[in-house]
């Protein structure tokens, strides 16, 4: 185990032996750091965070914060940060609260940029991208490979499907489908991710069965939810379709981000 002689460390944290704690680092009580996890000089761990193995978190960055949320009173709640995900200069990640989860979750392989903030009872995926300065409000929920870019924000209770891109400054008060492509302010849907797609290598055919499924489903003809109806019947054996049929028909808490008229 390497801890630096100024860090401060609670009795109570768990450091795996493996760990590296830098200079003037801040850990507080019942922080639990895992095996190989690097914690640059200045880093602050405060209280009640799940480090995963392999996890950097770089200088001035402030993980398990308590939420900025006016119904928290002092609850023991959690932050929770999967293996390998990297956490930049100034970003801030905040615990959960009681009338939320409990727990703000943070995938595996993620990569979260400087200054950017992961609010309250967030649920982030596996391989995200929070470019600089991306902010998501409480209770959001972002799916595995979303790419975030710089200065946008995301509304509280929202929700970014698996594979969507959203540019950077935008203002996302709607739900941004699987495979999307969301751009502006207030931001609308402007396509597929496509370049997203073709760097995870997703196939031809289901790459053309995806844009064919969003020309049908954003028609003019009929009413919405018979558009929805037919890519659900056209498309029921492209899984990657009845992603996004499945992502509409959920319960969800914003609207859908749609395409400009």
């Amino acid at each position: 185990m390497s801890i630096h002689s100024t860090a401060i460390v609670d009795p109570s944290a768990e450091i795996h032996p493996d760990a590296e704690i830098g200079p003037w680092c801040m850990i507080g009580p019942g922080v639990r750091v895992g095996a190989r996890a690097r914690l640059s000089a200045n880093a602050h761990i405060q209280a009640w965070t799940d480090l995963a193995e392999d996890v950097q978190v770089h200088p001035y960055a402030v993980v398990g914060a308590p939420p900025q949320d006016l119904s928290y009173k002092g609850e023991e709640t959690r932050l929770v940060v999967g293996p390998r995900t990297v956490i930049r200069e100034h970003a801030t990640l905040h615990r959960g609260t009681l009338r939320g989860k409990s727990v703000t979750r943070v995938g595996a392989d993620c990569f979260i940029m400087s200054q950017a903030h992961v609010a309250h009872d967030c649920t982030v995926g596996n391989n995200v991208v929070l470019a600089q300065a991306a902010t998501l409000g409480g209770h959001v929920k972002l799916e595995d490979f979303v790419f975030l870019g710089g200065l946008c924000a995301i509304h509280q209770f929202g929700r970014v499907g698996r594979y969507a891109f959203v540019g950077g400054l935008a203002a996302v008060v709607a739900d941004v489908i699987p495979f999307g492509s969301a751009f502006g302010n207030h931001a609308h849907l402007a396509g597929l991710n496509i370049v997203g797609m073709k760097r995870r290598n997703l196939s031809r055919e289901t790459i053309h069965d995806l844009r064919a499924a969003y020309r049908l489903l954003f028609a003019e003809e009929g009413t919405f939810q018979e558009r929805l109806e037919d890519v659900a019947q056209t498309y029921a054996g492209t899984e990657e379709v009845m992603e996004i049929v499945d992502f509409i028909r959920a319960d969800a808490n914003r609207p859908l981000c749609m395409p400009h008229d």
